[in-house]
């Protein structure tokens, strides 16, 4: 696993971004590459400097395909707080080559949910699986909607969202949480650990916990993202705020070994 530690938010998200912008131009196979995308406050800094780099022609989309993390069930793609509206308002309007039939998000209107999971399964195995997929995690250590106790084995599904996460995210429904859906489909624990890389996003003193849980703490259903732990290209970019559960030895370690790697 690698520590990436930046002295803030901006700063990580550059870093961030200049990690994911290296990979699309070093990918020189026919096939696209494919990276999977979260939403969330943590990944727009990341998101705009993308584009930048988009518009002014220092990163070409036309060969990559994305993959979202998840979507609410039963909101429609036009509905503001939709995680289709999120993707296109702070992302894909904005790249100037991206191939909008290389997009793939859940659809949270579907009739048949678990249809929908299955075939974007599939759709992601069809493609040779996931390169390099960015993610974010919740204050309870969340990996997209997967909750505490979701299986570290689990594959995309329908999920429950708890009282928690929809007190949570009611700050984007008028702040309240019965207007906030009670279930979304998301990607599994297990599908996002499938991909070659996983970068994950933490940022803010109200993830520390969740920080030291997926560094120090034991591997567990409680904190999913502590899954990170068994991946050979995990990836934690994260700003001061967040390393303040960090015991100092852990700290100093990762600062340490990436200033090694850098000289």
């Amino acid at each position: 696993m690698r520590v990436i530690i930046q002295d803030n938010y901006d700063k990580m998200c550059k870093w961030a971004a200049d990690y994911i912008a290296s990979k699309i131009r070093a990918h020189k196979e026919k096939r696209p590459f494919v990276l999977g995308l979260p939403t969330g406050s943590s990944p727009i800094g990341v998101y705009r400097e993308l584009s930048r780099m988009n518009r002014e022609g220092e990163l070409s989309f036309a060969n990559v395909v994305t993959f979202n993390m998840d979507e609410y069930l039963g909101l429609p793609r036009t509905h503001d707080q939709s995680y289709w509206y999120f993707m296109h308002d702070n992302c894909f309007d904005h790249l100037v080559d991206m191939k909008p039939e290389n997009i793939n998000i859940l659809n949270g209107m579907t009739d048949d949910p678990e249809r929908e999971c299955r075939e974007y399964e599939a759709k992601i195995a069809s493609y040779g699986g996931i390169d390099l997929f960015m993610g974010g995690i919740g204050v309870d250590g969340h990996i997209a909607f997967n909750e505490p106790f979701t299986s570290l084995a689990s594959r995309t599904g329908v999920r429950n969202l708890t009282t928690d996460t929809r007190i949570v995210n009611s700050r984007f429904f008028g702040n309240d949480p019965e207007a906030v859906p009670s279930q979304a489909l998301s990607v599994g624990v297990g599908t996002v650990f499938d991909s070659k890389e996983v970068l994950i996003l933490i940022n803010g003193h109200n993830k520390a916990r969740a920080l030291a849980a997926t560094v120090e703490g034991a591997v567990s259903q409680k904190w999913t993202c502590s899954a990170l732990q068994y991946h050979n290209g995990a990836i934690i970019a994260c700003d001061e705020a967040a390393c303040g559960e960090l015991t100092v030895d852990t700290y100093k370690y990762f600062l340490d070994i990436e200033r090694a790697e850098r000289l």
